[in-house]
């Protein structure tokens, strides 16, 4: 299975996320969403190939820390959603063929990715993009 991983640092090596290119950091640094709470764009990771190629979208989210406890998931909900409309759809416009789906997470602290951290909070939405818009698709 072929992997592709964009960061701060990589995002020109990700087609698709080309819309990046060029703008400054602070602008996709830190985003408000539905919820009202700041969210930061960590980075993309590619996994499949052709029509059943997925993409995560994950970002850094500190206000869903349990021990914080200022947004639960049903706001977070709203959260995901308006991610994957606003921001991740944009970024993949005119990749070819398209992701099968697109996941965004939410997690309230950096974590790398495939490894467990029992002290995060982290909260994962699937969407199949249809049309310039985002389904909602239950793990």
């Amino acid at each position: 299975m072929r992997r592709k991983r964009a960061t701060w640092a990589g995002l020109v090596l990700l087609t698709g996320l080309l819309p990046l290119v060029g703008q400054a950091a602070e602008e996709v640094a830190t985003l408000v969403v539905p919820s009202g709470q700041e969210v930061r764009f960590l980075d993309a990771i590619w996994t499949g190939e052709g029509a059943a190629r997925v993409v995560r979208f994950r970002f850094v989210a500190p206000a869903i820390a349990r021990d914080r406890a200022e947004v639960e998931f049903s706001q977070a909900e709203a959260d995901m959603a308006h991610l994957c409309e606003d921001f991740a759809l944009p970024r993949l416009a005119g990749e070819e063929p398209p992701p099968a789906q697109i996941i965004i997470s939410l997690a309230d602290r950096p974590l790398d990715f495939g490894l467990a951290d029992p002290e995060a909070t982290q909260f994962f939405e699937a969407f199949r993009p249809d049309h310039g818009s985002c389904i909602w698709e239950g793990f």
